[in-house]
């Protein structure tokens, strides 16, 4: 049976995840601040990004975004390994993205996993390392390429 403690680690983690979805789904890049700790480590290269510190990929998601008309992240459980302050989490994520190219729609759909470290800090958990770890591409247009990070 579960502790006190660990369900409130879960569901603290588990919030944490929807504030993540939250701030990129509404573009608030500053929201990011109270997801990842000051020297977090974020992996996007597993789907055409960078990697690097939070100031980096803040910079990153305001270049790159826009480009797309609409898109959600949306989360799956998460296999949480916790131990004490510390805790590792992978999570099944659904990112369908629409894009708007001349008159046309187009939509995107992008199955991945995050694989996060997380630590409590402050007596709040935040996310130290994300890794992005690609699962499936569906729908690419053809006339989108990437500019690099």
């Amino acid at each position: 049976m579960l502790t006190l403690q660990q369900v409130s680690d879960r569901l603290e983690i588990q919030d944490l995840m929807a504030a993540y979805s939250a701030a990129i789904d509404n573009s608030d890049w500053d929201g990011l601040d109270a997801v990842f700790t000051p020297d977090a480590v974020i992996d996007y290269t597993a789907v055409g990004g960078p990697c690097g510190d939070l100031a980096t990929i803040k910079l990153y998601l305001a270049r790159v975004m826009p480009e797309f008309k609409s898109f959600q992240h949306l989360t799956g459980p998460t296999q949480l390994k916790i131990d004490g302050d510390s805790a590792t989490g992978r999570t099944i994520v659904f990112n369908p993205i629409v894009f708007h190219h001349q008159a046309d729609e187009h939509v995107l759909f992008v199955g991945l996993w995050y694989c996060d470290t997380f630590v409590r800090m402050d007596d709040q958990w935040r996310i130290s390392v994300r890794r992005e770890e690609r699962s499936y591409q569906h729908n690419m247009p053809a006339w989108f390429v990437q500019q690099p990070a």
